[in-house]
């Protein structure tokens, strides 16, 4: 039973009816607040894993702008493939801070509406409170994810750009060309990786309360 509990909830999450799967996992025990712990443990690690991406594109460009002859092709397509791994990267922890703000937005619609079911004053105002809190926590987090995401896109662009000169300037000259952009793209990278790591810290701040 618990198996096709499963596979209906899959096939509803496949198919972005996000309601009726929240409603199908609840039925088999997984509340919107565990949903929104699990996703915010998905989008910490797919961050972790776009700073390694992005940091291994880095190195793998340092390493082109040290050519010293051989076959420049086989260089354009390793940084050519760098740059693909980098935009798959983002565009994955784009897709999970998506469904981050997806099931908080849940949760809290249905935190809000279940407040007026409280027949005791003191559990609605208990309540209340908790659901601000975790509100405010909630803003800090997407937040500072949002501001890390928007770190990506000058560093891809940057790449982009590389991979197409060099596409079409595969000698040494466009080596040199090159060399020019390193710093820019190192400064871009470094701070994408800070912004990254506190929003990895925010998260497991955020997970942590939310267990208590």
């Amino acid at each position: 039973m618990l198996r096709w509990a499963s596979l209906l909830s899959l096939w509803l999450l496949l198919s972005g009816c996000q309601s009726a799967y929240y409603s199908a996992m609840e039925k088999v025990g997984f509340e919107k607040r565990d949903i929104l712990v699990d996703r915010v443990e998905d989008a910490k690690d797919a961050q972790e894993d776009a700073q390694q991406q992005f940091s291994s594109a880095l190195e793998r460009f340092s390493t082109l702008l040290q050519f010293d002859g051989g076959e420049l092709q086989s260089v354009y397509e390793d940084l050519k493939d760098q740059y693909e791994a980098s935009e798959a990267s983002a565009s994955k922890v784009s897709n999970r801070i998506d469904k981050v703000e997806d099931v908080a937005e849940a949760l809290f619609d249905e935190w809000q509406d279940e407040l007026e079911q409280y027949e005791s004053e003191k559990f609605r105002r208990d309540s209340t409170v908790k659901l601000k809190e975790t509100r405010r926590r909630y803003q800090q987090l997407i937040t500072s994810m949002r501001r890390a995401e928007s770190k990506m896109s000058p560093v891809l662009s940057a790449l982009k750009d590389n991979v197409l000169y060099l596409k079409h300037n595969l000698n040494a000259s466009a080596i040199g060309s090159l060399q020019g952009e390193f710093g820019s793209i190192k400064r871009d990278i470094d701070q994408l990786i800070r912004e990254m790591n506190r929003a990895i810290s925010q998260s497991n701040d955020f997970i942590q309360s939310m267990q208590q």
